[in-house]
């Protein structure tokens, strides 16, 4: 069984690449769309997401961490 804190390290740890990448790709995608903040609002609207993608993928890793140990999974 994972650990509540392991899951939430391996979220993190996870996310933080894709973290790099998204802040790489908007820089090059806003200006196809005719949109062009500035790179500190890219890496402000680009964290918001982050922190919310480490939540959603701490809180599904609990849910089924859950399951598997009810043996429903």
């Amino acid at each position: 069984m994972q650990s509540r804190r392991h899951s939430l390290f391996e979220a993190v740890v996870n996310t933080a690449s894709g973290f790099v990448i998204s802040l790489v790709v908007t820089e090059f995608l806003f200006p196809v769309f005719d949109l062009h903040p500035s790179f500190a609002a890219n890496f402000y609207i680009t964290t918001i997401f982050t922190i919310i993608s480490i939540i959603r993928s701490y809180i599904c890793r609990r849910i089924f961490n859950h399951l598997h140990t009810k043996g429903v999974l």
